[in-house]
């Protein structure tokens, strides 16, 4: 009977009669989905839309404001390296033709900080390049122009064709909060997701002033980053880190990791640091290396602050700023630009966020007393040594005690590479600021050794060269044609 019944009520009430009594809805299906099935009143319309307002005003957080600031400046930079092709085996060194090239696709990010189309990327986005195109949030592409990179500091400045281009705010990177949000934005996998909407990753600043040493593949070395968990991945490199307030506060740099995916430990160079040598990049085409005159323990001694409350000053460049300033070997540096100086990298960091003209202020103890010293910081004294051309575009300087000093080489001796074009980049793997060390088993000890070696090795056989880079000997192979 009760279905029956259920069907009847059904009919009743879709031919237009009054509701059925609640108790019959109650005993036909129970309360609690009688009370479901009942129509919404005007209350319970508004309840809803109450209840939306707040999950709208909940969802639009900090970072999703920050992210709509930032990423219309965002940026692919999709690079196509030349590289040579090295033997592999007994058939490869027979039927391989000399200076076999492959060509290597590439990609990182960037973003725009003018409206005319400068973008600021990593230098290891570009190192190399032998074609350069950016492509922004709305798919178009622009043939890029590569103003300058800088090895050292891991910047490099491209330049678009365009006009009205969004830009991003530029924030400051010394008064983040350890804690804070940050967001990562940047195309990790460029057009391997199908579309050019950069992506965004959100986490904490984990540290300030971080210092790497360079382990694995990546002999570079880093000073004075920021640290975040937010995820860096393959491509992100050259995007921005951006505070809540929607302003880039640094560049993603790096990636703390054996595998090259995110493992929550990422790194951003300051953006006051970015900025400083993308103009430097823009006027001169190069970075002018700030000079203070001044050595401090390395390596070896960098437990040695504990006791010493610094870094132990082990020699001054006469005539120097320093040595203008008063400060003697011996003394101990406790802080300059207000940051306490711990280790040598510490010191690195300082050189890197100044530049010649700039007046530095400079804490030293010497014997017990604290004393306040102001140095006028000079260009490096490598930009008047002579210098010698080797393989067509390759410039070399002879390694002295000061450049030794100033560039915190571990050789005595040897050839610095102070220039390289990206040709000889390309076919012989070196980089500018490497130092040559030996070529074969030839030891050396000036530029004008190295120039003799090549002379000697043309149209023979595949030279060795070995060179120090960031503390660390690699070793080369190629042909001098």
């Amino acid at each position: 009977m009760r279905p029956s019944r259920v069907l009847l009520i059904a009919a009743l009430w879709g031919c237009g009669e009054s509701a059925p009594p609640a108790h019959a809805a109650s005993d036909s299906v129970g309360p609690a989905l009688a009370s479901a099935l009942a129509a919404p009143t005007a209350a319970t319309f508004q309840e809803r839309a109450q209840i939306s307002d707040s999950i709208a005003l909940s969802r639009r957080t900090a970072i999703v404001t920050a992210a709509d600031r930032v990423a219309p400046a965002v940026v692919s930079v999709n690079v196509t390296r030349r590289e040579r092709v090295s033997p592999q085996n007994a058939f490869d060194l027979f039927f391989m033709p000399r200076g076999s090239e492959r060509v290597v696709p590439a990609l990182g990010s960037g973003f725009i900080v003018s409206p005319t189309g400068m973008v600021i990327t990593n230098q290891h986005v570009t190192a190399g390049a032998s074609e350069i195109v950016v492509t922004t949030r709305d798919g178009t592409d622009y043939p890029a122009r590569l103003l300058g990179e800088d090895p050292f500091t891991d910047i490099a400045v491209l330049k678009i064709d365009g006009t009205d281009l969004p830009v991003v705010g530029v924030g400051r990177s010394t008064d983040l909060l350890i804690g804070e949000w940050v967001v990562a934005i940047g195309n990790p996998f460029g057009y391997l997701l199908g579309n050019t909407e950069p992506s965004v990753t959100a986490g904490v600043v984990s540290a300030v002033g971080r210092n790497l040493i360079p382990s694995g593949k990546d002999q570079t070395v880093y000073v004075g980053m920021i640290q975040t968990d937010a995820a860096i991945n393959p491509g992100n490199s050259g995007g921005p880190l951006v505070n809540a307030f929607g302003e880039v506060v640094g560049v993603n740099s790096s990636i703390f990791s054996e595998s090259g995916g995110s493992v929550g430990i990422g790194f951003a160079i300051p953006i006051e640091r970015a900025l400083r040598v993308a103009s430097e990049l823009e006027r001169f085409g190069s970075v002018r290396r700030s000079w203070v005159g001044l050595g401090v323990a390395g390596s070896d001694r960098m437990r040695d602050w504990k006791q010493s409350g610094g870094l132990v000053i082990t020699d001054v460049a006469a005539g120097g700023p320093a040595d203008r300033a008063g400060i003697r070997a011996g003394d101990v540096l406790v802080s300059a630009l207000g940051r306490p100086l711990r280790t040598f990298l510490d010191w690195e960091a300082i050189k890197l966020d100044v530049s010649p003209g700039d007046t530095l202020l400079l804490v030293t103890r010497r014997e017990g007393a604290e004393r306040r010293a102001e140095a006028v910081i000079a260009d490096l004294p490598t930009t008047v040594a002579e210098r010698v051309s080797v393989l067509g575009d390759i410039e070399l300087i002879t390694v002295t005690s000061s450049i030794r000093q100033e560039r915190g080489l571990r050789s005595e001796q040897g050839a610095l590479i102070y220039g390289i074009g990206d040709g000889a980049q390309r076919s012989t793997g070196l980089r500018a600021g490497d130092v040559i060390v030996q070529v074969n088993r030839t030891r050396i000890a000036r530029a004008e050794d190295a120039q003799d070696v090549f002379r000697q090795a043309q149209g023979g056989n595949a030279i060795r060269v070995y060179v120090e880079r960031a503390g660390n000997v690699f070793f080369s192979d190629f042909y001098v044609r």
